[in-house]
């Protein structure tokens, strides 16, 4: 397997990224968008979750598909971006067909804790910052590091931010990640000063910044519920809302790979799934489904590789702001 062609969630069929970043604010919103609809699903597991939409998209209910998905800065404030995402879909006739005429976009959303690291404790997010992440969205690479929702994140003491990664499966599938990290938990190994994860590199995509040992700064103390890492994973296999689900599901073992400890009383980790079904996956007849469960099985592994590199992505590539150092800002062991 190797990284598609922009190494990132765009390279799935059907899905843009658009960011939308207040610097002085410290804020910002990611929406991933899925311009024809897809297949969705979220698991969440950390115990601090703040989150919109997520019963909707359940297995057992009505709703097959989202026309977007949402992570924000801003924590409770921030869900109000998801508004924004709603009106500019629904000015493009993107959703859940009500009538002839009218839809009903379905947006699940998902935030993270940066209140107090801007000009004001609470960043001024509203539904504006929502539509002008829709409209700056594209099928290009993504910037990554300290932008959107990853703008005022903070990883383990360090600055985090937002990262993507993708893999295309031999089957021609592709499989990627967005992620924001804003963990408890950091990334780097403190005895070697290196990421957990960083023998995941495929093609040298982290570059110099991949290759250094650092000097972690003195651990910064929990704090309750000031943390959380949020995520997107896509696929452009045909899948159903429980196979999305259940690679979600999967997908949160890169991330405790990554990020140590994860999932804790502080963090609201959340993961969404997107299946844009463009390629179907194997399938069998039989009480088992054998050949499908393999399948989800690629693609979970998968998803969970991505969703590592991704962290790693959104806290190499972030700058310095403020208070929080960055990676790159570190010593040299």
């Amino acid at each position: 397997m190797k990284p598609g062609k922009n190494n990132a969630i765009t390279d799935v069929a059907g899905i843009e990224v658009g960011h939308y970043t207040d610097v002085e604010a410290m804020s910002g919103v990611t929406v991933i968008m899925a311009g024809e609809g897809a297949v969705a699903g979220v698991d969440i597991r950390g115990s601090a979750p703040g989150t919109r939409e997520t019963d909707v998209i359940a297995p057992e209910n009505l709703v097959q598909e989202a026309q977007a998905v949402v992570l924000s800065g801003g924590s409770v404030f921030g869900l109000s971006a998801a508004d924004g995402v709603v009106r500019w879909l629904e000015s493009k006739g993107r959703g859940f067909k009500l009538d002839d005429t009218h839809v009903a976009p379905i947006v699940p959303a998902a935030v993270i804790f940066d209140l107090g690291r801007g000009k004001e404790f609470v960043p001024p997010i509203a539904p504006e910052w929502g539509k002008r992440a829709c409209e700056a969205s594209s099928g290009g690479k993504p910037r990554m590091g300290s932008v959107g929702g990853g703008t005022g994140a903070l990883c383990g003491g360090i600055k985090g931010g937002a990262g993507t990664a993708s893999l295309v499966l031999p089957s021609g599938i592709t499989v990627a990640a967005c992620a924001i990290v804003n963990s408890l938990g950091s990334v780097i190994d403190p005895k070697k000063g290196r990421p957990w994860e960083i023998g995941l590199e495929r093609n040298g995509e982290f570059g110099h910044q991949g290759q250094r040992a650092v000097q972690l700064p003195v651990p910064v103390p929990a704090e309750p519920a000031k943390n959380t890492t949020i995520a997107a994973v896509a696929t452009d296999a045909l899948l159903s809302k429980t196979q999305v689900q259940k690679i979600a599901q999967m997908a949160h073992d890169g991330l405790a790979r990554a990020i140590r400890p994860a999932h804790t009383m502080f963090d609201g980790d959340t993961v969404f799934c997107l299946s844009t079904g463009r390629y179907p996956v194997s399938t069998s007849e039989g009480f088992f489904q054998v050949e499908s469960a393999e399948a989800v099985n690629m693609l979970g592994d998968a998803a969970a590789d991505c969703m590592a590199r991704a962290i790693l992505h959104g806290v190499l590539n972030a700058s310095t702001m403020g208070r929080i150092t960055a990676f790159r800002d570190l010593p040299d062991q």
